[in-house]
């Protein structure tokens, strides 16, 4: 078949370890027999983010924001073990913390389900959408810490000459400090995010945070999302759809003993663990769909999962592995189907919708990945490393791309 043609290239963040071994086979294998790629190609792995100083993260995702869609690889966020291990000039932070702060919007994360693997929660009967703050909090963080007894302050110094100070602890001895902050256009952006993704999905929006204990902080969050809800309570009521606050611990419980199929919205670091916890709980974390929607419009897709260390050291001695690619695929088919969509491609968005339905094809036909394998529920599996995985999904998609009645994708 002729190749699938683009028009605008989309940025692509290469990453590290496994995930960027898989990275070049599932190209290799799934896209470039069949679609004219066309890309930016930014080298987001860590050895080439030390050697320019981290600027090349910055440089992605400015691409990203000219572009308008891009997809990464997962990437290491170094600890002081792989600032000796790589031999680094600096622990640098987080990348997708740079490049959700350059971008802004909101992360939302969506299980892959599949009939055969049950949630571990068994009253979970529908996808539960984490929709994650992408800016600052943690990932935006300065930190000290200290080496002798003194006096921690907190200090705003306005334009205006105007200086807020506040005592945050008189230390005996040694100890850590953190900072961090966000902005109200960044909460107000990921509030209009959330409600209007509610509305597209048709899906309740819960919010939670901890105001009771973080009264300014978190009660800002709070009351923007209240302010913001006002613009969107009539389309809610008319749609059947509710927005529900409740703090973060009754949140976790309400959540637990729900049958799924809403959005709950986190600040960026409880988005950060619960959608771990929401997709190890539906299956698996290489199991969850992750997209960036910024205010103005630019997406970026991603792997929700790590590098996986584990198995790029078994890869590195010559050993076989197993490793799940599911949640790398739908970021390639997701950033080709907003670049379709976009540019009015057809034939682009269609590619996409028969990479995902070979996918969802080659696993009730119970071929799986290892990680799979052991959560499978009434149906016979056969385990296959992951080249031959992504072969079989090749065989598919390949037969769904051929079908002329169109009745396959």
């Amino acid at each position: 078949m002729e190749k699938i043609k683009m028009t605008t290239p989309l940025v692509e963040m290469d990453g590290d370890e496994m995930t960027r071994v898989i990275w070049k086979t599932l190209k290799d294998e799934l896209i470039l027999p069949y679609v004219d790629l066309k890309v930016e190609y930014y080298d987001l792995g860590l050895t080439h983010r030390d050697a320019t100083n981290d600027q090349i993260t910055i440089e992605a995702a400015n691409a990203n924001k000219r572009l308008g869609v891009g997809v990464k690889c997962a990437t290491i966020t170094p600890n002081k073990q792989r600032m000796d291990e790589y031999k680094l000039h600096e622990m640098w932070k987080s990348p997708n913390g740079t490049i959700r702060s350059i971008l802004d919007g909101t992360v939302f994360r969506t299980p892959i389900i599949i009939d055969s693997i049950k949630p571990v929660v068994k009253n979970w009967k529908k996808p539960i959408t984490i929709a994650r703050h992408a800016y600052g909090d943690v990932y935006k963080g300065v930190e000290i810490v200290t080496e002798e007894p003194g006096v921690a302050k907190l200090v705003f110094t306005g334009e205006s000459g105007k200086v807020t100070e506040v005592e945050v602890q008189k230390f005996k001895g040694n100890g850590v400090l953190q900072a961090m902050h966000n902005t109200e256009k960044s909460i107000t952006s990921f509030a209009h995010s959330c409600f209007r993704y509610a509305i597209t999905t048709k899906q309740d929006l819960w919010f939670s945070t901890k105001d009771t204990i973080s009264k300014k902080y978190d009660g800002r969050f709070k009351a923007i999302f209240e302010e913001v809800y006002k613009e969107y309570e009539e389309e809610f009521k008319k749609l059947g759809i509710t927005y529900f606050y409740t703090l973060i611990d009754d949140a976790v419980a309400r959540v637990i003993r729900s049958e799924g199929g809403y959005i709950w919205a986190c600040k960026n670091y409880d988005g950060d663990v619960m959608s771990d916890m929401v997709s190890t709980a539906f299956g698996s974390l290489a199991m969850m769909t992750s997209v960036l929607c910024s205010p103005d419009g630019n997406f970026e897709y991603e792997a929700a999962h790590g590098t996986v260390t584990r198995h790029y050291y078994k890869y590195l001695n010559g050993e076989e592995t197993s490793t799940n690619p599911m949640a790398m695929i739908f970021a390639w088919s997701g950033a080709l189907r907003k670049r379709g969509e976009k540019d009015n491609l057809p034939e682009l968005m269609r590619y996409a919708d028969c990479l995902e339905k070979a996918c969802f094809a080659t696993l009730n036909d119970g071929i799986m990945t290892k990680d799979l394998v052991n959560l499978v529920e009434g149906a016979e599996v056969k385990s296959v490393n992951t080249n031959t995985f992504i072969a079989e999904i090749r065989v598919r998609l390949e037969k769904m791309l051929n079908c002329k009645c169109g009745c396959c994708c």
